[in-house]
């Protein structure tokens, strides 16, 4: 079965839209989908660190979470242009740590997610997506699950099973993301398995079924049931369709059917 009795839903926007009021015209749009599905889906948006003050306040006391695209691993000092676990902590619930664009273009190794995970939760008021996921070059070899296991291992090195609670691991298979491919739901069911049981290797058995477990890689209101009916799944992180609120908007309401029917 899933970790979580709600489905968890996060909404990477990436480095999207490039407006301030374009991003508060979308949080309000997919407010009422997110407010009448509150009691079987949790909803947590990632916008962009310049719009995250101005959606605090829109979503107010609506329920739905704020989360961060990122933040460094030291809680300050002179390392200019990061961000701090430290002044997220407070009036966000979430950061994401480890997506593989980041790792791609930024050169963030497993250490350096390591690093950020263990100081992100060091802030007891923050939760932490962790993100994990193999090349298309893995997936073609047969290697896949050799990289999403270093992955998590590598990623979960500080932590112990008093963080379970607190903690995400999204598998998103690089080949999947911003492609309009996404992983066959047999495929990322025995992904996830794998995280379970790597999560449970590394830090005990019983955070193996507390953590929670998220499918990512061009998710969309078409196939999303295709994977948050899966046993040992917990949601889903989406990147582009949720930048369209319609779509967003039925996403959510798809994904609270299937949790309200458990």
């Amino acid at each position: 079965m899933a970790a979580a009795e709600k489905a968890l839903l996060a909404a990477n926007w990436k480095m999207n839209p490039t407006d301030g009021g374009a991003a508060l015209e979308l949080v309000n749009a997919i407010l009422p989908a997110a407010s009448s599905n509150v009691d079987q889906v949790e909803v947590a948006l990632f916008p962009p660190f310049p719009w995250l003050l101005g959606v605090a306040e829109v979503l107010g006391e609506s329920g739905v979470k704020l989360g961060a695209q990122d933040c460094f691993w030291e809680m300050s000092g002179a390392y200019t242009g990061e961000v701090s676990p430290k002044m997220l902590e407070g009036w966000c619930q979430w950061v994401l740590v480890g997506h593989s664009e980041r790792r791609a273009y930024l050169g963030e190794t497993d250490a350096m997610v390591a690093k950020k995970v263990a100081a992100a939760l060091s802030c007891e008021t923050l939760s932490v997506i962790m993100c994990v996921g193999e090349l298309d070059e893995h997936y073609v070899s047969g290697t896949g699950s050799e990289v999403v296991t270093t992955q998590v291992k590598a990623g979960l090195s500080s932590c112990s099973a008093d963080d379970s609670a607190r903690l995400v691991i999204a598998y998103e298979p690089v080949w999947a993301i911003g492609t309009g491919k996404s992983a066959d739901p047999e495929h990322a069911y025995k992904t996830m398995r794998l995280i379970r049981r790597v999560v449970g290797e590394t830090i005990g058995a019983g955070a193996a079924r507390q953590v929670r477990v998220l499918y990512g890689g061009s998710v969309n209101a078409g196939n999303v049931q295709s994977y948050v009916e899966l046993p040992l799944c917990d949601g889903c992180l989406i990147g582009g369709a949720s930048l369209k609120a319609d779509e967003f908007s039925e996403i959510v309401r798809v994904t609270g059917a299937v949790y309200g029917h458990r």
